[in-house]
């Protein structure tokens, strides 16, 4: 929308001919633009409340940096998943001030520190080896505006572990839990809190774990009413659902 066009529908919305409710209506329908190989959606966090988030696996570093620069020009924070040290780099020459999280694969611009989260997060992972997802998360739910907590490899095969640690699951407003094998710590959290639990199967395991499979379906299967379940090593998709939550 170009600034004349813009001008109009508030002069529209003043003269009483618009209300505000229609105009934000057609708003939410603005274009994307296009760079060619792809199209940035700059209207996503005035339709969704959140900005549009960058995979970067499959595409080049040249097109990464592309992507992220023109979000970033909005003022929002912005944020790519699955980005590698050449990701990084070629963003690190549009701005400088982007970080690389690199156990969560994870290039960040922060550029709004409002706390949209009405709580805190916590996020929890059964074992040092589920960390990486674990942080995926939690970088996830950081930059969309959330108090962020984490406790790391506190698995049921030593769950005084995490009965140590029972104060941070209180306090959350949600709970992420992280776990490859055989899946079964959301369930046991589950039972432990009264807040929604998002279990995130990973792809860790020997053979039988089938790359996460027999996780997913343990977590499926769960008895504990209060937990959802995401894709196998989907870090990001945990993060935002719970970021989503919190804001309610």
């Amino acid at each position: 929308m170009d600034a004349a066009t813009l001008r109009k529908l508030m002069q529209d919305v003043k003269k009483g001919s618009l209300s505000p409710d229609e105009a934000v209506a057609r708003l939410r329908h603005l274009p994307f633009e296009d760079l060619g190989f792809a199209k940035v959606d700059h209207h996503r966090r005035l339709r969704t409340g959140m900005p549009e988030v960058i995979f970067s696996r499959g595409k080049s570093p040249q097109q990464v940096a592309g992507i992220f620069k023109k979000l970033a020009a909005k003022g929002s924070n912005v944020l790519a998943t699955k980005a590698d040290a050449a990701h990084f780099r070629a963003v690190k020459k549009v701005l400088n001030k982007a970080e690389y999280h690199e156990l969560a694969q994870a290039i960040v611009l922060k550029q709004d520190t409002t706390k949209y989260g009405k709580g805190m997060i916590a996020v929890v992972s059964a074992g040092t080896s589920d960390i990486p997802v674990a942080e995926e998360a939690l970088v996830t739910a950081d930059v969309m505006g959330n108090d962020v907590a984490h406790v790391y490899d506190v698995g049921v095969a030593g769950i005084h572990r995490l009965l140590a640690n029972k104060s941070v699951l209180e306090n959350a407003r949600v709970v992420i839990v992280c776990a490859g094998m055989e899946g079964a710590l959301p369930s046991v959290v589950g039972g432990l809190v009264g807040v929604p639990v998002i279990a995130v199967p990973t792809s860790i395991g020997y053979g039988a774990a089938f790359k996460g499979l027999a996780a997913l379906l343990g977590m499926l299967n769960s008895c504990a009413s209060n937990v959802s379940v995401v894709n196998i090593d989907n870090g990001f998709g945990a993060g935002y659902v719970a970021s989503m939550i919190n804001r309610l």
